[in-house]
């Protein structure tokens, strides 16, 4: 007897995700509350802060006091490849945990050979009951996975796509949501998210991997995201800019999305790439992120980086960008809501 696909899909979901996972006891999942449960004063600082410039102050004392949008972490192609360090970097600088955590099993970060679609509607999902759209951080392969949730939801390579629920682990069998903001129903395919990344993230490994589908579509970010970062290596192997990054390798917007390309600094190894959590923990390196903002120019950013740590690029403008989601996410959520 065959069973139903969205119940192997389910199976295969689960195996990806527990695979290598040390049992974390998880608190009971909720559903973000309404915004009246903050108290008037912190929704008139939130109201006031200006997201792209955020003090260290300003996060500890009114972000951090907020909900989060839900943080989506995938890891590279192999296991001990994984997001934990940035997560831990980002808990470490005031996220909330519980939004980087995968509520059903505990981990810090989604394996990059998860199905594309099951993710795309699980951010659906998430939104709907959280009320804030998640974001989307993908490094080495999981840089591919996360351009191509962004193709699932313009309908890239499917017409439709079911609503997953992460909790069961299930596809729920319907095709859209109903906005936890407008109350109005609403396609997962033309879901829009407001931010995602990918880094280090190159076409070799497609070819290797025969991950056909995504070699004509990897370097093209659709509409279906507000801002887009691609960070890039050079002289990488892995990622293939072996010998640089040539305009080949430049992630360019096909429709609204505002994209950005980073070079990271010469010398930095691509498996240290989001090994960030100590950044967060030495004071130097810490204040220099939390004080990073981008200038207006692309590409590679020069001077000297304390304790000549390579990797420190990558930490604080990717902090700056989910630092400023985050703030846009929760002025959002309150101006859609009565006061």
């Amino acid at each position: 007897m065959n069973r139903p696909r969205h119940k192997i899909e389910a199976l295969f979901l689960s195996l990806v995700l527990l695979a290598g996972c040390a049992h974390v006891e998880q608190k009971p999942y909720l559903p973000l509350t309404d915004p009246s449960s903050l108290s008037r004063e912190l929704r008139n600082r939130i109201l006031a802060l200006d997201p792209e410039h955020l003090s260290e102050e300003e996060i500890s004392q009114v972000l951090s006091k907020c909900p989060a949008p839900r943080m989506i972490l995938l890891e590279g192609s192999l296991r001990f490849v994984s997001m934990e360090s940035f997560a831990r970097f980002l808990v470490a600088m005031g996220y909330p945990e519980d939004r980087v955590r995968d509520p059903r099993n505990g981990s810090y970060s989604y394996s990059s050979y998860a199905d594309s679609r099951i993710m795309a509607g699980m951010i659906a999902w998430y939104y709907e009951k959280e009320g804030m759209r998640p974001m989307v951080i993908g490094y080495s392969q999981g840089g591919m996975l996360s351009v191509r949730i962004l193709h699932e939801l313009a309908g890239t390579f499917h017409e439709k796509v079911a609503v997953w629920n992460p909790l069961s682990g299930i596809s729920e069998e319907r095709y859209s949501i109903v906005d936890p903001l407008t109350r109005e129903e609403r396609s997962v395919v033309g879901f829009r998210m407001g931010f995602a990344s990918a880094a280090a993230t190159g076409k070799p490994m497609r070819v290797l991997l025969g991950q056909w589908a995504m070699l004509n579509h990897l370097r093209e970010i659709p509409g279906t995201v507000e801002e887009f970062s691609g960070y890039h290596l050079k002289y990488d192997l892995i990622s293939g800019t072996l010998f640089g990054v040539g305009q080949g390798d430049q992630y360019s917007s096909t429709g609204s999305s505002s994209v950005r390309n980073i070079v990271l600094p010469s010398g930095i190894h691509h498996l240290d790439i989001p090994l960030t959590e100590d950044l967060a923990g030495d004071p130097e390196t810490r204040q220099w992120i939390q004080r990073y903002v981008p200038s207006m120019e692309t590409g590679e950013r020069s001077g000297p980086f304390p304790g000549e740590k390579g990797n420190i690029l990558f930490a604080a403008d990717l902090w700056y960008s989910i630092k400023k989601h985050w703030c846009l996410e929760l002025k959002r959520w309150i101006l859609a809501k009565p006061k």
